[in-house]
């Protein structure tokens, strides 16, 4: 058979197996899911830190003023390296920064749970605030590098598509769904 006949196989299963595209398509679908762990590490970390407050307070016995450095800490080191952590990803590359950025929040994060003074929380939330700047600084980058095309793109950063974040039952056609344009969420 001439070529011609195979081109319009490209991306289809064949008796062996799928063929490289579908694989590297299911690692590219796979890599969003882990990016979409990583901010929701962040998101649920702020949500329980700020539901948390009040048993923080009594088991450590913070101070009205010392607490607001609970969430003081973690945002000064976010915000002021969020930019930094970006340029980093491009120097170094974004995989790099953002497995570090998980790896310092993670260890981060299990200082926070064990800490049994306000100076050893304060300075486990600020170290959280550096891991989850790194993090999250190079996450869109990365989504934008792996789906090049604008339809993909779309798919990969839709305000529905936060979805399969949290959902263990999403499908790739439910992502086939997903807005293409702007849309209100609802």
């Amino acid at each position: 058979m001439s070529s011609a006949c195979f081109s319009g196989l490209r991306g289809m299963a064949t008796e062996a197996g799928p063929s490289r595209t579908d694989r590297d398509d299911r690692r590219r679908w796979l890599a969003l899911y882990v990016l979409c762990a990583g901010v929701l590490m962040d998101v649920l970390d702020a949500t329980i830190v700020n539901v948390a407050l009040p048993s923080i307070k009594s088991d450590l016995g913070f101070s009205e003023s010392d607490l607001a450095w609970v969430l003081n800490a973690y945002l000064i080191a976010f915000g002021g390296l969020l930019l930094l952590a970006g340029r980093i990803g491009d120097l170094i590359g974004q995989r790099r920064v953002f497995l570090a950025g998980l790896a310092v929040f993670t260890v981060a994060s299990t200082l926070c749970a064990v800490a049994q003074s306000e100076a050893v929380l304060i300075g486990a939330r600020f170290v959280q605030g550096i891991g989850g700047a790194l993090s999250s600084a190079v996450i869109l980058g990365m989504i934008v590098t792996m789906f090049p095309e604008p339809r993909e793109q779309a798919k990969a950063t839709a305000p529905r598509c936060s979805r399969p974040c949290c959902s263990t039952t999403t499908t790739e056609s439910d992502l086939d769904r997903a807005p293409t344009s702007r849309a209100r969420c609802s």
